[in-house]
């Protein structure tokens, strides 16, 4: 397991284990973000955090929230809308300690041009 924290440390998020790559997506809202993310089923992802410090943010068909620390503003990861603890959720590894990014392939994903 390897845990990550937003700046500030008001949220949490523990991982089954490192990932093996992580993706650099250009869609325009990543590329804002500058997120690299790792893939994993909802299920296996613990988040810890007081209900009022995250925020969520929708756009488009808003089939996915992305959740960020209100205090330090770090984006943590995205979720479904309609919660599925069976699918996937993705979060951003720059939340990690610098030596999992360094352990990780970064493969590029042209969401620009893909959605």
């Amino acid at each position: 397991m390897i845990t990550g924290t937003c700046h500030c440390n008001a949220v949490k998020v523990t991982l089954p284990e490192q990932p093996a790559w992580v993706s650099d997506c250009n869609c325009s809202i990543c590329r804002r973000y500058g997120v690299l993310w790792s893939y994993f089923i909802a299920k296996t992802v613990k988040t810890e955090a007081s209900p009022d410090v995250l925020g969520r943010y929708a756009w488009g068909r808003k089939e996915l929230n992305f959740v960020h620390c209100r205090n330090c503003g770090c984006l943590m990861w995205w979720e479904r809308a309609t919660p599925d603890p069976e699918k996937k959720m993705g979060v951003n590894m720059r939340m990690f300690d610098p030596a999992v990014l360094a352990a990780a392939q970064v493969e590029k994903l042209n969401g620009a041009e893909d959605w």
